[in-house]
């Protein structure tokens, strides 16, 4: 397993955690041959997450951009979104290593509910680090993990977002390594999580890649993802690397604009540093601090990114681009208007970029529609006046 990608990666943490970091590697390595435990986790992926997820042919959108456009319907999971694939397998996992605790930081809340669910399914204790910008701007996900009897807790330091509720939770672990497992929702902080993540999130772009075959016959000119810590894009990605035709193409939180503040652009704007472990792509001022990020999405609002996604952009194998808040609604309302889906505004800002492509009426695109909107009607109700 990779500690590194080029520069980026490591494990970056106080000595007392290399210890659970080895065995979490250890018994990572061991399960990922064991042949019962890919039986219990397939099982479950499909007969309580509800996997495989469709490829949709978005045929309204694809009118509308004069070429083919297919949705992978991450949406339609069991808690709303990809959040699950991960969470059912390091739940199994940490359930393997004789844990009692679940927890786990979120920001949009998906990631906290996907836990909560996983918890409640496999009778461990599970608590939720959220920020409390967060816990304001998601209160219905806050009530779904509540429902789902895990403890949240707001965060009330920093900017009190999703990078503040990755500090308290490693806070939390540190001193209850024996019993807790530690849930890492998306592909950052130190070695093996990103590898981690990354392998029971890789189930989106192998369904995909099988599915547009059976769709096209052929690969598509483009991926498209929305980018936060990354999981999303680096699960759906997994499968298309070799495949040097087909643009990956990753959309960041732009918030206001240039000229408007804050941002959650990581890649685009983001230099070498080290944070939550792992050496990264992250947004810091010139004295390295780590600047204050906005989107209005709450699981884009995070100001460093995955190491591999890092890589693979410096590589030049994944382009990135930014949208704004603005352009993310504007998506928003575009898909619920024209297909009759309502998705996430993080998926949103995957879905604003469509516009931005320049492709053939035969071309074909699959954009990781990655979680569903129903947990952003508030935050649209409030900036959408007289819709």
């Amino acid at each position: 397993m990779k500690r590194y990608f080029g520069e980026f990666g490591g494990m970056f943490v106080p000595e007392m955690l290399v210890p659970a970091l080895q065995e979490l590697e250890t018994a990572f390595e061991k399960l990922k041959t064991d042949n019962k435990f890919e039986h219990e986790l397939h099982t479950l992926l499909h007969d309580f997450a509800g996997r495989p997820t469709p490829l949709y042919h978005a045929a309204n959108l694809s009118k509308k951009y004069g070429f083919k456009i297919y949705l992978k319907r991450e949406d339609l999971l069991h808690t709303g979104a990809h959040k699950i694939n991960n969470c059912l397998g390091q739940a199994l996992l940490a359930k393997r290593m004789g844990k009692k605790r679940l927890i786990a930081e979120t920001g949009a809340g998906q990631h906290g509910v996907a836990t909560a669910a996983v918890g409640a399914l496999l009778g461990m204790q599970t608590t939720i680090y959220m920020g409390r910008k967060d816990v304001e701007r998601q209160k219905q996900n806050v009530f779904r993990m509540k429902l789902l009897g895990a403890k949240v807790i707001p965060v009330e330091t920093g900017s009190q977002t999703l990078k503040d509720a990755v500090n308290e939770a490693l806070r939390d672990w540190i001193t209850r390594l024996e019993t807790t497992h530690y849930l890492l929702g998306s592909a950052v902080g130190p070695h093996p999580f990103p590898s981690i993540v990354e392998y029971f999130q890789k189930v989106i772009g192998e369904e995909a890649r099988h599915q547009i075959h059976h769709f096209e016959r052929k690969k598509p000119k483009a991926i498209l993802a929305c980018v936060g810590g990354g999981s999303n894009a680096i699960g759906m990605f997994n499968a298309f690397i070799p495949d040097k035709n087909v643009r990956l193409i990753g959309i960041e939180a732009g918030g206001r604009g240039k000229n408007m503040g804050q941002n959650a652009a990581t890649l685009c704007l983001g230099t070498l540093g080290v944070l939550h472990g792992a050496k990264t792509l992250l947004l810091q001022d010139k004295h390295g601090q780590v600047s204050d990020t906005h989107s209005i999405s709450a699981g884009l609002d995070y100001p460093a990114v995955g190491p591999k996604l890092a890589f693979l952009k410096r590589s030049g194998r994944v382009k990135v681009h930014a949208v704004t808040d603005k352009e993310a609604l504007d998506a928003f309302m575009e898909l619920s208007r024209l297909e009759g889906i309502i998705p996430a505004l993080e998926s949103s800002h995957a879905l604003a970029y469509l516009k931005h492509l320049k492709l053939k009426k035969g071309d074909s695109v699959i954009v990781n529609l990655s979680g569903r909107g129903d947990k952003d009607l508030g935050i649209v109700m409030e900036n959408l006046k007289g819709i």
